[in-house]
């Protein structure tokens, strides 16, 4: 049976000279400075899988598989009572002011801004004509077919958290002073895409320089059961091949993200952060919490939780996946709405372009310090001036990571 896959080589890698061209005296090893990795969709049937592992420069293999974005929950699966979103109509995302999420990682009393670094957003799109985005230069390129644009408003929203500028005296910014942006559409009009997309949109971002990269989205594991069940495959069959494809794309991501991090020594590195999932049912019962789904899964990816306000402090929300790196905002977060105005929207997609912004905040202090200017010291500092004292007592370390994402002070 022919299937389609994702093929990763590694071109830096050193290689053995032919001893018989060019009348070379004996075998060399040529070294290679480390090259942009090379992704390849390949459609093949298994024994020729088996041949081409045996390729000296591939890295990994893996079946293409389905993505999607992180939907945003309804406020009754983010503990928030009545399940009525906020919108642009709200008084509440009229209030003048930072919005509570720039205000939680303290990016509204820092003198950072983000300014000089360059951000990229891998999600559904953008509204470039949306106030919100007035003054970036968005570089947008679409790896979906459907062509530029945002159908489906969850890149803007996201993008807006990011570094989009203030709207109607609203503050949504966490890195206001961003001037530079890859725009990565990654996912169709529909919030759907496949893991090729998303991994040549990763590809393209490192390659234009982006120093931030933020995705809200996921690998789409039950959709691929569900894809195969239609196709005549017995539901266990398809689970377990469901698995064998999402077990060889975390080994590819974590391969990728092994030869972004050696890429750092040539072009100071990329922070890349992704959402957690919104898979956990917290609401339902306490013990339905789901772990770090792919890629926030990866290694070297920052996964973000979503916290949300309470009383007694921020406590994880209900629907966020347990087991991440940092956390974020992601509750009754206002932002940007694709068509103009705001919107209010939950889930761990809103918590990580917050931590993208105060990543973006740390990429300009690390640069403006002694400190190295690399990837590394930027993660670093982001990790270790995390916050857990506006975190409610009884919240669980396992949920939130080492805390919440902090702005310089």
């Amino acid at each position: 049976m022919e299937q389609t896959y994702t093929v990763l080589r590694d071109l830096s890698r050193p290689h053995i000279e032919e001893p018989f061209a060019g009348g070379a005296a004996g075998l060399e090893v040529t070294a290679r400075t480390p090259s942009e990795p090379v992704l390849d969709v390949v459609s093949m049937e298994k024994r020729e899988v088996r041949d081409l592992a045996r390729d000296p420069d591939v890295r990994a293999i893996a079946p293409l598989m389905p993505t999607s974005l992180v939907r945003p929950v309804s406020d009754d699966e983010a503990g928030l009572g009545d399940d009525q979103g906020a919108t642009s109509d709200d008084a509440a995302v009229h209030a003048a002011g930072p919005t509570w999420g720039v205000t939680a990682v303290g990016a509204d009393v820092g003198s950072r801004t983000g300014a000089g670094t360059v951000v990229a957003v891998l999600d559904t799109g953008i509204d470039r004509d949306h106030p919100a985005f007035a003054g970036v230069q968005l570089v947008e390129e679409d790896f979906s077919g459907d062509g530029n644009g945002d159908v489906q408003g969850h890149g803007s929203h996201c993008a807006g958290t990011v570094f989009g500028r203030d709207v109607d005296g609203v503050r949504i910014g966490v890195a206001p002073g961003v001037t530079d942006a890859l725009i990565g559409k990654v996912l169709g009009d529909s919030g759907g895409g496949d893991s090729d997309m998303l991994f040549r949109g990763i590809q393209w971002a490192v390659q234009g320089g982006a120093q931030v990269i933020s995705m809200s989205l996921g690998f789409d594991f039950p959709g691929l059961v569900d894809r195969l069940v239609r196709q005549g495959w017995p539901a266990d069959l398809a689970t377990s091949l469901a698995l064998e494809a999402y077990r060889a794309n975390l080994r590819l991501f974590d391969t990728l993200m092994d030869l972004i991090r050696r890429q750092e020594a040539f072009t100071n590195g990329t922070v890349v952060v992704a959402a957690a999932g919104n898979e956990s049912r917290r609401q339902v019962n306490p013990d339905h919490e789901i772990a770090v789904s792919l890629p926030a899964a990866a290694e070297g990816v920052l996964s973000t939780g979503a916290l949300g306000e309470s009383d007694a402090g921020l406590v994880v929300a209900p629907f966020s996946n347990t087991f991440p790196q940092l956390a974020g905002p992601g509750v009754a977060v206002v932002s940007a709405q694709a068509g103009g105005g705001l919107v209010s929207l939950n889930g761990t997609s809103m918590a990580t372009p917050h931590v993208a912004g105060v990543a973006a905040l740390w990429w300009e202090d690390v640069l403006d310090s002694p400190l190295p200017g690399n990837a590394t010291v930027v993660s670093a500092r982001l990790l270790a001036h995390a916050d857990i004292t506006s975190l409610a007592p009884d919240v669980d370390v396992a949920d939130r990571g080492v805390g919440l994402a902090r702005a310089p002070r």
